[in-house]
C-alpha cells in the first residue's frame, strides 16, 4: 500500500468516525447528553495511553523531534485533563442525585 492510498484510508476512517459519532451523540436526549459526555471523557484515558506511548517512543528514538514531542506532552496533559473533568463532572452531577441527610 503506497503513502498516499494509506492516508486516504485513513481520512475515510476518520471521516466516517466523525460522521457516526455525530449521528449517535444527535439522538441523545438533552437529560442524557451530561452523563453520557461525563462518562466517554473516561473512555479518553485510552488517547492518554496512545500519547504516552508516543511520546515514549520520541524520547527512546533520539534525534531532534521537537514539533512531535511537544504535540505528544500535549496530548497527554490535554487528555489527563479532560478524564479527571469527566470524572469531576460526574461526581457532581451524582451529588445533586443524593439524599440530603436531616440532623
Amino acid at each position: 500500500m503506497t503513502d498516499v492510498s494509506h492516508l486516504i484510508t485513513l481520512l475515510t476512517v476518520f471521516m466516517l468516525a466523525v460522521f457516526v459519532g455525530f449521528e449517535v451523540i444527535s439522538k441523545v436526549p438533552t437529560t442524557l447528553h451530561t452523563p453520557l459526555m461525563s462518562a466517554t471523557n473516561a473512555i479518553h484515558g485510552i488517547v492518554i495511553v496512545g500519547a504516552i506511548v508516543v511520546t515514549a517512543t520520541l524520547f527512546n528514538a533520539g534525534g531532534n523531534h521537537v514539533a512531535a514531542t511537544i504535540l505528544a506532552i500535549l496530548a497527554v496533559t490535554l487528555g489527563a485533563i479532560n478524564v479527571f473533568g469527566g470524572f469531576a463532572v460526574t461526581e457532581r452531577m451524582l451529588q445533586m442525585f443524593r439524599r440530603k441527610e436531616s440532623k
